[in-house]
C-alpha cells in the first residue's frame, strides 16, 4: 500500500438517534471517523426520468485499517467527501490482512 496516494480527507458518519432540547427523538448522523484516503474507480451514470437528469457516481475509498475502521459496515454508516454524501455499498477488507480497507460507494447528493 502507497501511503503517498492517501491524499483526500474523508468522514465516516455514523447513524444515531438524537435527542433535542424538548424530548424528541430523531435520526441524525454524527462524525464517526476521519482520515486519509485514496480514491479511485469513478464511474459515471445518468438516469432520466420525467425530463430530470440525476448524476450517480460509483467510486472507491481505501484506507489504513484500524479498530473503528473495521467496525464501519454498510449498513448505518455513510462517507462524506469534498461535501457530498456517499452512502456505503460494501466494504472490502482486502483478504482480511488488516492493512487497508476498501469501500466501494454511490453517490447520493451533498451534504
Amino acid at each position: 500500500m502507497n501511503i503517498a496516494l492517501m491524499n483526500e480527507k474523508i468522514t465516516i458518519q455514523k447513524s444515531q438517534v438524537v435527542t433535542d432540547t424538548i424530548g424528541n427523538h430523531k435520526k441524525a448522523w454524527v462524525p464517526f471517523y476521519s482520515c486519509a484516503a485514496t480514491v479511485g474507480g469513478e464511474s459515471g451514470r445518468e438516469k432520466e426520468a420525467a425530463a430530470v437528469t440525476e448524476d450517480k457516481f460509483d467510486i472507491s475509498f481505501t484506507i489504513r485499517s484500524c479498530k473503528l475502521a473495521d467496525a464501519v459496515t454498510s449498513d448505518g454508516y455513510r462517507i462524506l467527501f469534498r461535501d457530498d454524501v456517499f452512502n456505503i455499498i460494501s466494504v472490502d477488507h482486502m483478504n482480511f490482512k488488516h492493512k487497508s480497507i476498501k469501500f466501494r460507494c454511490r453517490k447520493e447528493g451533498k451534504a
